[in-house]
């Protein structure tokens, strides 16, 4: 229909004030709205402006319309059972006079609950009683020659006692299988959890409304019970894992031997078997899962004749867990998550006992199908982690670090690995998507959908996907960002940073920037930056040498956020003149000749070459001293300090070695690169370090002596 957008302006004003400003105080113990940001399909639309979604998106200024003709129904799925004591129908203006109110537990078999062939339109508060899962309105009869069209559709109650534990099943046959829950197909819309368990109760509704029906963990154990708590009061099920060595891929820790370490598999076993018994008819558990990524992970303990028989060793233990597990737990099924399609043989080989498979992929997610129906498997799978590539998987930036992909690139990256998923019915029977998590580090920035508690474009992207929720207040989009320079940035000097930043609500928009330098020092966490400026902005550079991350934040006060990142390597400033010192005989009090990356000997610090250092022991004083030959005029110093720099020194001159004076002192150096301007002639020239900066040595890279 075409009527005036101040028609249904108005008709939205009303609303508001009539579910809002004129409703009063909620009772105390008023039910709770169930359906806002649920599932919900319908048997039309009357076109793509007028979704299904948008009569449960909690927006009285959107609609759901369906085609000019009866009958024709909208249906939420609550996405568990539960106890309904109220309907609220907005009717725009093409209303039912005829309809009913139905509710089911298995979307196929219909309850009446309400009826009518009387109805006036507008807003309807129906009082019904009813349990079920599924709640759909069916209209009969129009008013007009409209269609049937909704503001809003709002279902409440109070989540309903639970049919025992739940029995989760992999049923079907060869290609044909599915999940059920209590009889009814479960497709695994998840996410993997990240937040603290202490959090569980305050965010799974937020999960509930946009779509998630699963959550992921690595662990189980006795702080496990709030998040299972948590997740079946809002009608969400739990991937409970255990973590066994050496889990989380290459790189991961503990490097036990599967093929000798009894005490480590009994103890692991009596582990599992532990938190099964007390966990297994709990109703928010979905399924078991035993370990994540060792197989892959292997290789970084062992190799050739000995990691293969270990890799065989563990899927036996992996087995004989599940096995373990179904004599306990008969109602909920088992399986192993690993990095790596190619550990899917071991599983075939040696775990017949998992009643399916499960694997984490990110870039190759894609891949997976293919790799499936060439393995010639005869049990489905889960992706019980996948979203945009990993930094693992992407290209090297100019400065040989990976490059991120953009916030645009990582919603697409969720998007597409969700539709591979979908790609392969029968087979892949759903997936977490990775990560709801509220760091803002740099794993959470790359990868968490609510990094710091914002909301980013791929959360945005994940309700949609599983909800088929859209609009809404949605994040800045940072289009592009660019560096003046970015693999020569002097230190402590300025980089310009231009931006193109939008917001699609026309919000104004806020900025911050930061630093992350695990590239430098394999640190997590971010440091503010320095900047001036908004759209083209002038940043200071750390002081520190090495290849620094630079993150923009663009923030719309609504609580979203887009963020962009670049790399830009951090180089000492360069000096006018000739370096005296550079390859000048370089004594020291003392180097460290033992340990990981030694010897940093005293010469290192002359060779130009900031790739290389002295270091000294790990006390004070020490000094480094170089010889220039003879009597030399100069007027600069350039100290280039590693991480573990001098906060009180002096840089001292000699004719002989033995008797010094000093040509320049501080007691508040914060290391970097010191550039010293001085005037002095002298043979010998040292620095002279009385305080440390950390509780390390000292340590340079670079120790010149500059006549101009």
């Amino acid at each position: 229909m075409d009527r005036p957008s101040l028609l249904r302006a108005v008709q939205a004003l009303v609303a508001l004030l009539v579910l809002g400003l004129l409703a009063g105080p909620a009772p105390a113990h008023a039910a709770a709205v169930l359906s806002q940001g649920r599932p919900v399909t319908a048997s039309s639309t009357e076109g793509a402006g007028t979704p299904a979604s948008a009569a449960v998106d909690g927006d009285p200024g959107t609609r759901w319309a369906s085609a000019w003709s009866d009958p024709q129904w909208l249906q939420v799925d609550l996405g568990a059972p539960a106890d309904i004591s109220q309907v609220t129908l907005n009717w725009e203006a093409a209303y039912a006079t005829a309809y009913e109110i139905q509710i089911s537990d298995n979307a196929a078999n219909w309850q009446t609950v309400y009826s009518t062939t009387t109805a006036v339109g507008g807003i309807q508060n129906l009082a019904v009683t009813g349990h079920g899962r599924y709640v759909r309105l069916y209209g009969t009869h129009r008013v007009g020659g409209y269609g049937y069209s909704l503001w809003e559709f709002q279902v409440s109650g109070t989540p309903g006692a639970q049919n025992g534990a739940g029995v989760t099943r992999v049923t079907g046959s060869q290609g044909a299988w599915q999940l059920t829950v209590d009889g009814i197909p479960w497709t695994v819309k998840g996410l993997t959890w990240g937040p603290p368990v202490s959090e569980a109760a305050t965010r799974m509704p937020e999960l509930h409304a946009i779509g998630v029906n699963t959550v992921r963990t690595w662990g189980t154990d006795g702080t496990s019970q709030p998040l299972l708590d948590a997740a079946a009061a809002n009608g969400i099920k739990v991937i409970s894992g255990f973590w066994l060595q050496p889990g989380g891929g290459p790189g991961s820790g503990g490097c036990v031997d599967y093929t000798t370490d009894t005490n480590y598999k009994n103890t692991m076993l009596a582990e599992i078997q532990k938190w099964v018994t007390a966990y297994k008819t709990h109703p928010g558990v979905l399924l078991w899962n035993v370990g994540n990524e060792s197989i892959l992970g292997m290789q970084n303990c062992y190799s050739g004749t000995q990691l293969e028989q270990n890799r065989i060793a563990y899927t036996r233990f992996v087995d004989q867990a599940a096995q373990a597990i179904h004599a306990i737990d008969a109602n909920h099924p088992v399986t192993s998550t690993d990095a790596w399609t190619g550990a899917w043989p071991y599983y075939k080989a040696y775990a017949p006992s998992l009643d399916l498979y499960s694997v984490n992929s990110y870039a190759q997610v894609c891949q997976v199908k293919q790799d499936w129906l060439a393995g010639g498997y005869a049990k489905p799978y889960i992706i019980t982690e996948t979203g945009p590539a990993g930094e693992w998987e992407v290209p090297d930036d100019a400065n040989g670090v990976p490059a991120e992909p953009t916030d645009q690139q990582k919603r697409d990256g969720y998007v597409n690995a969700w539709n591979c998923v979908l790609a392969h019915p029968g087979v892949a029977l759903g997936a977490t998507l990775f990560h709801y998590g509220t760091e803002g580090d740099f794993g959470g920035v790359w990868f968490n959908i609510t990094t710091g508690n914002e909301k980013r474009l791929s959360w945005y992207a994940v309700r949609k996907l599983y909800s088929g929720q859209t609009g809404g207040n949605t994040p800045p989009v940072i289009s592009s960002m660019n560096l003046s320079r970015s693999t020569d940035v002097p230190a402590g000097g300025t980089v310009t940073l231009t931006a193109a930043v939008s917001d699609p609500d026309g919000d104004p928009i806020s900025y911050t920037m930061g630093y992350n330098s695990k590239y430098i020092n394999d640190a997590s966490g971010l440091i503010p930056a320095q900047f001036t400026g908004t759209g083209t902005f002038t940043v200071t550079a750390p002081q520190q040498l090495g290849v620094w991350k630079l993150y923009l934040y663009a923030r719309d006060g609504h609580g979203n956020v887009g963020i962009e990142t670049r790399s830009l390597r951090v180089v000492a400033p360069p000096v006018p003149g000739t370096n005296l010192a550079r390859g000048a005989a370089t004594t020291a009090s003392t180097y460290q000749a033992d340990g990981p990356g030694a010897p940093y000997p005293p010469q290192a610090a002359t060779d130009g070459n900031t790739a290389t250092r002295w270091a000294s022991a790990w006390a004070d004083p020490q000094w480094l001293q170089v010889d220039l030959g003879s009597r030399q005029a100069f007027d600069h110093v350039q100290l280039v300090w590693e991480a573990a720099f001098g906060k009180a020194y002096e840089i001292q001159v000699s004719d002989d070695a033995a008797n010094w004076r000093s040509v320049y002192g501080t007691t508040s150096g914060d290391g970097g690169a010191d550039d010293i301007a001085v005037a002095a002639t002298a043979r010998y020239v040292r620095v002279h370090a009385t305080q440390r900066g950390t509780g390390y040595g000292y340590s340079l890279y670079e120790f010149g002596v500059y006549r101009s």
